[in-house]
C-alpha cells in the first residue's frame, strides 16, 4: 500500500521557506527553519561549518547509502556601491536578469538591521523621461536600490548604517490559489525542499523500514554553482537531486508530474539510477516526462565535480517563468513526493 502524503504539510512548509529570506550567503533563518522540521519529525541532523544541513533517515544497511538533495538558498542581489543620488548599485546573486529585478520590493540586510526598499530602472519616471523608459538597456547597471529612508546622498546612506556588500533579498509575493497553482519567486528550490520534507514526513509517521541510510541534504549555495560539492557523506552511491524543471518553449517538462532529466549542460545523468526513477514512475502510474536541459546545472553537477565517486539523478516540478516571477502546480509536488517515498522505500543498487 501507498505510503499517505499530507499535502497540506508540503505547502504550508513551503509558504513558511519562501517567506523566510534566503539568498546565497544569508541562510541561517531558513537553515533554522529546515532543522525545526527535522526535530518535530525526530530526524536526527549535523550542520557543516559552512551551515549546510545533512539529516539521516536510518534504513536497514548502513552502506553503501544513498541521498537526496535540494537547496535552501535563493537568488537575490547585493550592494555594489553607494551612490552619490542617495541610492545603490547592485549585483546580482545567482544568475537572473534584471528585467525580473525592475519594479521589485526588497529588503537590505544591513549590520544594523532591515531595510525596506525597491528596485527601480534609472529612468523610472515616464513623466521626465518620456518613451526614453521603454527604450533603455536591459541589465544591471540600469537598476538602482531606492531605499525607503530619508537619504539624499552617499553620506546619508553611510550614517544610516549601508555598506558595500549588504545583502538585498528580494520578496516572494507568494500566492497559493484554489486550482493548485502556485506563484512566487524562489519556488527554485523552496519547492524541492519542501517536497523533500514532505516526503520525510510520510517515512517516519508510517514507521517504514527503509533498505538501506539516506540522507537528507540542505544545500546552501547552488544558486552560485557550489551547492553539493562539500557535503556528501563518503559512502552515499547515489543521490538524487530534487530541483525545478522548466517548461519554457522548446523544453518538454510540465507543470504536472514529475519531469525527469536525462541530461543537464554537464552532461547526462546516470542512466541506471535515473531509469529505475523511470521504472518507478511507470510502475505506480505517477505521470511522468523527460526532458534535456541545455543551460541548467544543479548539486548533482557540484557533487561531481569536486571529485565524488556516485551516481546521480535529478528529479523536477515543472516551473513556467524561472529565475522571475515562477508558477508550479501543486500536481508536481504530490507526484514528486509519491516518487521519492517509493525511491526510499525501493531495493539499493549495489
Amino acid at each position: 500500500m501507498p505510503l499517505p502524503i499530507d499535502m497540506g504539510y508540503v505547502t504550508d512548509v513551503l509558504y513558511r521557506l519562501l517567506t523566510t529570506p534566503s539568498p546565497t550567503g544569508y541562510t541561517t533563518d531558513v537553515v533554522r527553519l529546515c532543522c525545526a522540521e527535522l526535530e518535530r519529525m525526530g530526524i536526527p541532523y549535523e550542520l557543516t561549518r559552512r551551515g549546510a544541513i545533512r539529516a539521516d533517515l536510518k534504513g536497514v544497511r548502513g552502506s553503501p547509502d544513498r541521498a537526496l538533495v535540494a537547496h535552501v538558498d535563493t537568488l537575490g542581489a547585493q550592494v555594489k556601491m553607494l551612490k552619490d543620488n542617495g541610492r545603490m548599485e547592485l549585483v546580482p546573486i545567482g544568475h537572473w536578469s534584471s528585467r525580473f529585478a525592475e519594479g521589485a520590493r526588497c529588503t537590505v540586510l544591513t549590520d544594523r538591521g532591515p531595510w525596506r526598499g525597491t528596485i527601480l530602472p534609472l529612468k523610472a519616471s515616464g513623466h521626465t523621461f518620456n518613451t526614453e523608459v521603454d527604450s533603455q538597456p536591459v541589465n544591471w547597471q540600469q537598476v538602482e536600490l531606492r531605499v525607503d529612508a530619508p537619504v539624499a546622498d552617499r553620506r546619508d546612506l553611510e550614517e544610516r548604517g549601508f555598506n558595500i556588500g549588504d545583502v538585498v533579498a528580494i520578496d516572494p509575493q507568494p500566492e497559493f490559489l484554489e486550482n493548485g497553482y502556485i506563484v512566487s519567486r524562489h519556488l527554485d528550490d523552496k519547492a524541492g525542499v519542501a517536497v523533500m520534507l514532505g516526503a520525510a514526513k510520510a517515512v517516519v509517521e508510517a514507521g517504514a523500514a527503509l533498505p538501506v541510510d539516506c540522507h537528507l541534504l540542505f544545500t546552501i549555495s547552488e544558486e552560485v554553482g557550489s551547492g553539493a560539492s562539500s557535503i556528501l557523506h563518503q559512502d552515499v552511491a547515489e543521490m538524487v537531486t530534487i530541483d525545478n524543471g522548466t517548461t519554457a518553449p522548446g523544453q518538454n517538462s510540465s507543470e504536472y508530474g514529475v519531469t525527469i532529466a536525462m541530461a543537464d549542460s554537464t552532461g547526462p545523468f546516470d542512466m541506471a539510477l535515473t531509469h529505475s526513477l523511470l521504472t518507478l514512475c511507470q510502475a505506480q502510474n505517477i505521470p511522468h516526462q523527460r526532458d534535456v536541459f541545455r543551460y541548467y546545472r544543479c548539486d548533482s553537477a557540484s557533487a561531481i565535480e569536486a571529485g565524488n565517486d556516485i551516481r546521480t539523478a535529478l528529479v523536477c516540478f515543472g516551473i513556467d517563468a524561472s529565475h522571475g516571477y515562477e508558477r508550479i502546480h501543486a500536481n508536481a509536488l504530490e507526484s514528486l513526493v509519491r516518487l521519492l517515498v517509493l525511491y526510499l522505500q525501493s531495493p539499493p543498487r549495489d
